[in-house]
């Protein structure tokens, strides 16, 4: 009998892959049915029915290229009978943030308060990364520029692809900042020298000494978005699994820069400057629908202590992003990596580098949880990031 079942549908062409697992090889015919809003399947004296979300209606005479796949389950494609309503989507962090409004800023690990009460005048975004390498092709005298830093003043806020940069004047609570921890553990105390050094840059959360951002000159901090909650000063603190924040950061950002800048593949950097994972963003207008069934068998895990998959039970639905990647740790696909690094049509992202590795140990769990014929395309892994 069915496990469970996987839908996977695409808003774009309004069309649906259905797969429906087994947790064991049938012992006797299998009667599948499809409804516009239901999926039934029957075996022997026993009966399964998954009701779909009221925003999925399937048109069961589409229904095309049925087969049995040993291990997975059973395979069809189909079409919707109407189009499910578009991506609704929380804001993006760039969007959330507004001028002339008090602030309050958290370590998402800990929930900590990092900086308190910050009435940001204005927030504006940073240019792209190489922006001073391309003024000479803009003027026809030396560069105005040159001596020239974006450091924000006080009541700045400026945004990068991965990061933002506010002043550090002033601050109620700073962690570990003008005193910073250093990777071997050392504390020394800030000074020109020492900003100059690495090692040196590095802010933590004075709680759980998580890596937040980096100091960037002796009064600007940058803050990775996958490291910090910023929420109104009025409202107040509410926690978000580890895992479902980093997707949905890493997932809008992949977003955000394909749309921008028309470029689907992407290098993603620690902050020692390695190249950690390659990944090649296949669509973004994905919709999910997962039910594990009856059995927890597959597709069920916890990492970071939280619900990546749907458990036993009701049906989940999860907008999602579709990646293809490549782990590049310990030297492993190293011309690959080579090869993207040097092609101007690969875009470079930067996070902490624990970071990075959640984010592997994230899409290595979505890939194991697919069915076996799902999990490869061509020589990439497969995965979903649920935003």
């Amino acid at each position: 009998m069915a496990a469970g079942l996987l839908l996977e549908i695409r808003r774009g062409t309004q069309s649906a892959l259905l797969v429906i697992r087994e947790a064991d090889p049938p012992s006797s015919p299998v009667d599948v049915s499809v409804a516009a809003d239901r999926v039934e399947v029957k075996s022997g004296g026993s009966c399964e029915a998954v009701t779909l979300p009221p925003e999925v209606r399937l048109a069961p005479s589409s229904c095309r290229g049925l087969r049995r796949l040993p291990g997975d389950g059973l395979h069809l494609r189909m079409c919707l009978s109407c189009p499910p309503p578009g991506a609704d989507l929380v804001s993006t962090w760039r969007e959330s943030l507004k001028p002339q409004k008090n602030y309050v800023f958290y370590c998402q690990s800990c929930g900590d308060i990092i900086v308190k009460d910050r009435k940001l005048l204005r927030v504006l975004p940073l240019p792209s990364e190489n922006w001073s390498a391309l003024v000479e092709e803009w003027c026809c005298h030396p560069n105005p520029f040159a001596r020239s830093t974006l450091h924000p003043q006080h009541g700045d806020c400026f945004l990068g692809e991965t990061f933002f940069l506010i002043n550090s004047g002033s601050e109620s609570h700073v962690p570990e900042f003008p005193t910073c921890c250093s990777e071997t553990g050392h504390h020394t105390s800030q000074s020109h020298s020492n900003l100059k050094s690495k090692e040196n840059t590095r802010v933590v959360c004075k709680r759980c000494k998580t890596m937040l951002g980096e100091t960037v000159s002796s009064d600007t901090i940058k803050y990775y978005v996958t490291e910090v909650i910023i929420q109104p000063s009025n409202g107040s603190f509410s926690p978000k699994p580890r895992s479902q924040f980093i997707q949905s950061m890493v997932a809008q950002c992949l977003v955000e820069l394909s749309s921008a800048k028309s470029t689907f593949r992407f290098t993603l950097k620690g902050d020692n400057g390695k190249i950690f994972i390659l990944i090649w963003l296949l669509n973004s207008d994905t919709l999910l629908v997962e039910s594990s069934g009856s059995s927890s068998s597959h597709g069920v895990f916890t990492p970071f202590g939280d619900i990546f998959m749907p458990s036993s039970g009701p049906v989940r639905t999860w907008n999602a992003v579709k990646v293809l990647y490549q782990p590049c740790i310990k030297s492993r696909n190293k011309e690959l990596a080579d090869a993207w690094e040097n092609d101007i049509g690969v875009h470079p992202l930067k996070f902490p580098s624990e970071t990075c590795l959640e984010l592997l140990l994230i899409l290595g769990l979505s890939t194991t949880s697919l069915p076996p014929s799902l999990r490869c395309m061509n020589s990439f892994q497969v995965a979903f990031l649920k935003m």
